[in-house]
């Protein structure tokens, strides 16, 4: 989403050939008025390059007072109090720009788009809906769908976020299709906890549909096959994610074991995994394997994998499986061991994560959506490789 930003004050020509916030930015009105902008405002652009945020909203308000006429400085102020997180000034300068200025029709929708910003922004979102709904200016038809759609995913509306998705990706010519198919998947996951499956597999095709690469329609179509004791008929889908996205088959190791071993086919189920982890060396892969092998294969042979993978590329991860193996093997030396084996697994539980490919968040377990930024299948299937070198 596009928010005016302080720097553009500086680089208007740049601006001016690209066209890239003429549908925020009145570029021309900032132009007529470079030759006389107050001293405040570059004060306040050199407190924000240095982080210095406070500062340069107090320099903001001066310039407001100097320049009370300008749009622009109004939205620049109201922008930073909005990252400062001081939704309701941001608010209260909005609403006051409407209520006290003569403005015109373009500028009242200016005015409108921002007010939408702080009240999302705020967790209004039925107050930003109702401003963004009234938003009939061109210029402002793209943002305001693109803000609904946040709004609707926020709120958890499901069929309206397809709906504005499906809207916007027609006028922008921008793809939605993989936040769609994610759509259609929570609309299945909340029919799922109904047991409604039929209802649920329909919402799950239609995922497909959308984007023939959803992992997690495939996921889940596996998983009502199981519930409905199709076994086999699990493995299908479940095994089809080879061929859509392999990074992504350690979420459903389980999975599969669990359906051999309910038809007494454990043989399969470590074939399977054992040439999965050949061909993509997923770590959560190899740690199926291995507890597989220890319960049906016995120490020895899991013990070899524990020590062939700390070998070979060492972890802690199979550091603890080694340790694991000789707290069973050393009973005289147990208390010791386990001691050992407990540090490793604290030390695992605090550098196991998964980090956003978009913004960076770090989260302790897998998220489809990331709750930092919100970006669709933006986490790893995988967390981060913790090697004994880290």
């Amino acid at each position: 989403m596009i928010e005016f930003e302080f720097w553009w004050l500086l680089v208007i020509p740049l601006f001016f050939i690209l066209g890239w916030v003429s549908a925020r930015v009145d570029i021309k009105q900032i132009i007529s008025e470079s030759t006389d902008l107050p001293a405040s405002l570059f004060k306040a652009l050199s407190y924000l390059n240095s982080n210095q945020n406070e500062n340069a909203i107090a320099e903001l308000e001066k310039a407001v007072k100097l320049k009370n006429d300008s749009l622009e400085i109004h939205f620049a102020l109201g922008s930073a109090l909005r990252k400062q997180g001081k939704y309701d000034k941001a608010i209260n300068l909005h609403a006051s720009l409407l209520n006290k200025r003569e403005i015109t029709a373009e500028q009242e929708s200016s005015i409108k788009a921002e007010l939408a910003q702080d009240y999302f922004k705020a967790g209004l979102y039925g107050r930003s809906e109702s401003i963004l709904k009234q938003l009939k200016n061109e210029k402002y038809f793209q943002y305001s769908l693109n803000l609904l759609r946040e709004i609707y995913v926020r709120e958890r509306d499901w069929d309206k976020a397809i709906e504005s998705a499906s809207d916007l990706e027609k006028i922008s010519g921008v793809s939605f299709r993989i936040s769609i198919s994610h759509y259609y998947c929570e609309l299945a996951t909340n029919k799922l906890m109904n047991k409604e499956y039929g209802l649920a597999k329909t919402y799950l095709k239609k995922s497909l549909d959308e984007y023939k690469n959803c992992v997690r329609a495939n996921i889940l179509l596996g998983d009502i096959a199981y519930e409905e004791k199709k076994h086999e008929e699990a493995i299908v889908y479940w095994k089809k994610i080879e061929y859509q996205q392999p990074e992504y088959l350690g979420l459903v190791t389980q999975k599969i074991i669990s359906a051999y071993e309910i038809q007494n086919n454990i043989n399969e189920a470590l074939s399977i995994l054992s040439r999965y982890y050949d061909l993509y060396k997923l770590k959560t892969i190899l740690s199926s394997i291995y507890e597989l092998v220890l319960k049906n294969e016995g120490v020895e042979r899991a013990e070899e994998i524990a020590r062939n993978e700390l070998i070979q590329r060492p972890s802690l991860l199979s550091l603890d499986q080694l340790f694991q193996i000789l707290t069973i093997k050393k009973s005289n030396e147990i208390e010791n061991i386990e001691l050992i084996q407990q540090t490793v697994k604290n030390s695992i539980g605090e550098r196991r994560f998964f980090n956003c490919n978009e913004c960076g968040f770090k989260a302790k377990q897998f998220h489809w959506q990331c709750p930092g930024c919100n970006s669709w299948e933006s986490l790893p299937s995988e967390p981060i490789d913790i090697t004994l070198e880290n």
